[in-house]
């Protein structure tokens, strides 16, 4: 079996395909312990795709919409929280999955100043709003990693088991990457 083949060539280099969605991987400091936190998702049963999943808020582009503009709104539309209380502070590796190969997941970074924001979760999408420490994520025994074979490709799996959540695929990518570049 083959290593993981670069999927990227895969996305449309002039910006957001046909299917492709955008993350909000929203960072707080939590007021009364002064950690960093992230705010995901446990998706409701009876979506179409990644059902009952842990995931960062957000969902497909609209039309002509900026990836940054659709992670924005889809955090409103699916935790209530406001664009205007986020600053977008980076972007992550723009992630093609095996589901959705061409669309691809564009993946950003906001602080949201103030403290744990109020969430409303949108009873239609998100079964569940809750938040993590980051320091949580990189403690021993949070963190593993499996080789998925697929077809004659080998892929690595990445999965963070924390308070009885199981955080894996894209989601957890993105996951590894924001902590490897604030542990720098």
């Amino acid at each position: 079996m083959q290593h993981v083949p670069d999927l990227s060539g895969l996305l449309d280099a002039d910006g957001p395909g046909e299917g492709s969605a955008a993350v909000l991987a929203a960072v707080f400091e939590d007021a009364g312990t002064s950690e960093a936190r992230v705010v995901l998702t446990r998706r409701t049963e009876w979506l179409r795709s990644h059902s009952h999943q842990v995931a960062f808020p957000g969902g497909r582009c609209d039309e002509g919409e900026a990836p940054v503009d659709a992670a924005l709104r889809e955090s409103f539309e699916e935790i209530g929280l406001a664009p205007g209380a986020v600053e977008v502070i980076g972007e992550l590796t723009t992630l093609a999955t095996i589901s959705n190969p061409g669309g691809g997941i564009y993946p950003f970074v906001g602080v949201v100043a103030g403290g744990r924001p109020e969430y409303q979760p949108n009873p239609d999408e998100v079964e569940r709003v809750f938040d993590v420490a980051l320091a949580d994520l990189m403690e021993a025994g949070c963190f593993r990693e499996e080789l998925w074979g697929i077809g004659e490709i080998e892929r690595p799996i990445y999965f963070f088991e924390l308070d009885g959540e199981t955080i894996w695929g894209a989601t957890a990518r993105m996951l590894v990457e924001l902590l490897t570049l604030l542990g720098r």
